[in-house]
């Protein structure tokens, strides 16, 4: 009996043991558990978010910001072609959306193209005029559809003059002006409709001849 009663009692506290290592170990997560995921999380997102994601981001913003060019690019050419090769021009305009005014809504309702997808430009409402709004892009005006090879947009440049090889065209710190892409630089766009992608330093001569100048959008 008395070897009986020791195996009942050894039970018991071993019940008790399992009992109290259940309390410890609940099948739920533990707060450590729980901790551990929030900061995996957290290091997940941080990843996502950070620098080089980041520069992937402007990257594809600078490709996209290629097909709005071109989609400009083809509402000038039939600009052109009703006014005997010449792109739109405006006596005394001194900004970019002065002398492009005149592409809407004749040549354009897409006004969306005006702003540049990797800035912070509020895009222009579908066929609104483009003087009542701020636009992204360059405008050397005074070019003919005959000069193929010449740049006839850009993006928001730091300054409207002219540039040689080498100058820079677009912010090298990421900051006003010329920073529609941060530090990656530009696109010009060409009279023959072909793009280039540029870092700041840009690597042709921009010249200015012929009676041609250089149009920033509003800096406003």
């Amino acid at each position: 009996m008395k070897r009986g009663l020791k195996c009942v009692r050894c039970s018991t506290e071993d019940f008790r043991r399992f009992r109290l290592a259940g309390a410890c170990h609940p099948d739920g997560f533990s707060l450590i558990e729980l901790l551990a995921v929030v900061v995996i999380l957290l290091l997940l997102l941080a990843f996502y978010w950070g620098p080089s994601t980041g520069g992937n981001r402007q990257r594809r913003a600078r490709l996209d910001c290629q097909t709005h060019l071109q989609k400009i690019h083809m509402a000038m050419v039939i600009y052109a072609n009703d006014h005997a090769g010449r792109f739109p021009e405006l006596a005394g305009a001194r900004t970019s959306e002065e002398a492009l005014d005149a592409l809407v809504p004749r040549y354009t309702v897409d006004t969306a193209v005006f702003t540049c997808p990797g800035s912070k430009d509020a895009p222009v409402p579908s066929g609104e005029s483009l003087r009542q709004h701020k636009i992204s892009y360059a405008y050397y005006m005074g070019r003919r559809a005959t000069e193929a090879q010449q740049v006839l947009l850009s993006d928001r440049q730091v300054n409207p003059q002219a540039k040689g090889q080498g100058e820079y065209a677009f912010s090298s710190t990421g900051k006003p002006p010329g920073n529609n892409h941060g530090k990656l630089g530009g696109n010009f766009l060409f009279c023959d409709g072909h793009t280039e992608a540029t870092p700041p330093q840009v690597p042709f001569s921009l010249t200015l001849t012929n009676g041609v100048v250089l149009l920033n959008p509003n800096p406003k």
